[in-house]
Parts: structure tokens; sequence; C-alpha cells
């Protein structure tokens, strides 16, 4: 069954499977995302739902609008689309009593709710999470890229982590776009797929593994 929600990472902890092997499981908190809108394609010319979570003082006029215009009075703080091109057949665009919504199978979702994970997940399922990775700030060519650096001797003074010639002679007497060298590290877009639930909770999921990002960032769960 298709499934998409938002959340955000909790906890990390770890427990004991069956078989009595120690795995690590992370915590994703989706307590607060609501579904916001549902864009047909003939509106945009693909189909998709799109979600809220979070809450924050402050939020810009527009997006005041949107969600004065879903019904929601919680002032969300990320909003993000989940593409449902793939899952056509499955994932159908219904409205009743004025209101939009879709439908999965005998699940019915409009806009204004608030989604949790038992509606389309439950144990044992496979996941894709995607997150933003913890920000490293700038750093050198031995922990950015894995360099092995110089030699301690011979002569080597103050340079071990040094990253050694960047460039050649005359030609093409220049350095090449994408030459590995220091500068910022982390804050990438990271997606984890076949990530297993061990178990479905009405305000969260507990999952097998560890994903991307720091505890409280955002995370899109797709299934």
């Amino acid at each position: 069954m298709p499934a998409f929600i938002l959340g955000k990472k909790s906890a990390q902890s770890q427990q004991f499977d069956k078989n009595g092997e120690r795995m690590p499981t992370t915590f994703i908190d989706t307590s607060s995302c609501h579904l916001i809108d549902i864009i047909t394609p003939d509106k945009r010319g693909y189909f998709s739902v799109k979600l809220g979570f979070g809450s924050v003082k402050n939020i810009k006029k527009p997006v005041k609008g949107e969600l004065k215009k879903a019904g929601i009075k919680t002032p969300l703080r990320f909003l993000r689309e989940f593409r449902l091109e793939d899952y056509k057949e499955k994932v159908q665009s219904i409205e009743e009593g004025g209101k939009k919504g879709i439908q999965i199978g005998e699940v019915k979702i409009f806009t204004g709710e608030v989604i949790n994970p038992t509606l389309f997940l439950k144990s044992g399922d496979l996941i894709t999470v995607t997150g933003t990775s913890k920000g490293k700030g700038f750093q050198g060519g031995v922990k950015r890229h894995g360099f092995k650096g110089r030699s301690h001797t011979h002569g080597a003074s103050r340079d071990e982590r040094a990253p050694g010639s960047i460039g050649m002679t005359t030609t093409p007497g220049r350095v090449f776009k994408g030459k590995r060298m220091a500068g910022r590290m982390g804050g990438d877009r990271v997606t984890i797929k076949n990530i297993e639930v061990v178990e479905v909770k009405e305000n969260g999921l507990l999952i097998k593994g560890l994903v991307a990002g720091a505890k409280g960032g955002l995370l899109e769960i797709r299934g």
C-alpha cells in the first residue's frame, strides 16, 4: 500500500530481535502531520498530495492563507509535496461535502485532517526515509574525502593532513571542476531505502537502523 507522511527524528536506541541479536532503532515522531491539499493533473499536470508538519510561531501570509483554506488553525512549519503518479491505480482523488481528499483502498483522508502512520503502514513493511545530514562546517580533505595524508617523517612539517598537488603544468594549466578539496561538509539530502518498520503507533514509527539528520530534523517517509 502507498505510504507518505512527514515526521521528525525523535530518539535513537537499541533493542533485541526475535533471534536475540541487538539492532539499532530510531523513533520517528509523526504526531502533527496534516493533509493540506490535493494537486490533480488538470491543475498542474501531475498528481500529488501536499502535507504539513510541525508548528512554528510565525508563518508567511501565503502559507497562512493556504492553511486557512484547508481548515488548519495550527501554523505549520514544513510543507512538502509527495508525488503519486506511480500509484494512480491505488490512490484516487475524491470530494465529499465540499472537501477534497484521497482514497487508498478503504481508507479516506480529507484536507485538514491529521495523518497517522497506522492508516497505511504495519510492522514488517519496508519504507524509504529522506532527511538532511548533519552539517559539519568547513573541513579538510582528510575528513571530507578520506584522504590518507602525508607521512609524519622525512621532513614533513605541519602538513601531514595537506591535500597535495591540485594542479598541472602548462597543459591544461588549470584545476578541473569538481576537484576534491577542502570545503563545507554535510547538510546534504540523504535517502535511505528498504528500512524495516519494527512497530507502528498512532504518533510515530519505530524503525530498524539509523537515518540521516540531527535530533528533531525533518524526515520524509515513503512506502
